[in-house]
């Protein structure tokens, strides 16, 4: 009885898989791109722009995501002065409430793991390729980014995955997703072993695939590290 309870269970939570799959979606890419740019603040060079950045990820990397998100939902609507602002639409709504907390956690660790990816890059590559005629945009785009993807995407990877399980913590802004709809049947069936054990399957699942999604990503990436394949009288 217990296995069909948690597979029936299990085919419940797969509702909340869509939600789940969106806001860590949204929280990896939101997170790379503020990441990006705060990575290259603190690469250029320019006192007036490295230490906000690093003031940045040393505030969003200190505070919990789970007080990170109470004092975005809680904390924001206690000032009048938001309530009547245009931000007010968005602010009031617990999705986007748990999108930008999302966002601006994965954005503080994003960015070092970009900091490292880029300082990786030789500087005998990047002067081949200046010798090569390559400059601004396409030294960038060509050399740069490409090593730097390589050093960092094993790194950032990880955070990936810990974004997909930290979206369970948007259920408690009242949000259904796997870990909502989870709660919603443990405290309605009183069999939260159960429960949770399929909504661990499906979590597992999910990073599984995202798993397996970096490692064929990085798979092309580094052609140059395949093992070659033996000759056919070889083998």
């Amino acid at each position: 009885m217990e296995i069909q309870f948690i597979f029936e269970t299990f085919l419940s939570l797969l509702g909340g898989v869509p939600l789940t799959v969106q806001l860590a979606a949204l929280a990896i890419l939101g997170g790379l791109l503020i990441g990006l740019l705060v990575a290259g603040m603190r690469l250029s060079g320019r006192r007036v722009l490295i230490w906000p950045a690093w003031l940045y990820v040393q505030i969003v990397r200190s505070i919990p995501l789970l007080v990170l998100m109470f004092l975005i939902y809680y904390g924001l609507t206690q000032f009048s002065s938001i309530r009547a602002s245009f931000l007010w639409p968005i602010l009031r709504e617990p999705y986007w409430c748990a999108v930008i907390a999302l966002v601006i956690n994965s954005s503080g660790y994003a960015a070092e793991v970009i900091r490292g990816g880029l300082q990786s890059v030789g500087r005998n590559e990047i002067e081949a390729a200046r010798a090569c005629g390559m400059s601004g945009f396409l030294l960038l785009r060509r050399i740069v980014l490409p090593l730097a993807v390589r050093q960092a995407l094993p790194a950032y990877s990880n955070e990936m995955i810990a974004m997909v399980k930290a979206t369970s913590l948007a259920s408690l802004v009242t949000l259904m997703d796997v870990t909502g709809i989870a709660a919603s049947i443990a405290s309605s069936s009183y069999r939260p072993i159960g429960v949770f054990v399929a909504a661990g399957a499906i979590y597992l699942a999910l990073t599984a695939a995202l798993t397996q999604s970096v490692r064929l990503l990085e798979y092309r990436l580094t052609p140059h590290l395949r093992r070659a394949a033996l000759p056919a009288d070889a083998q």
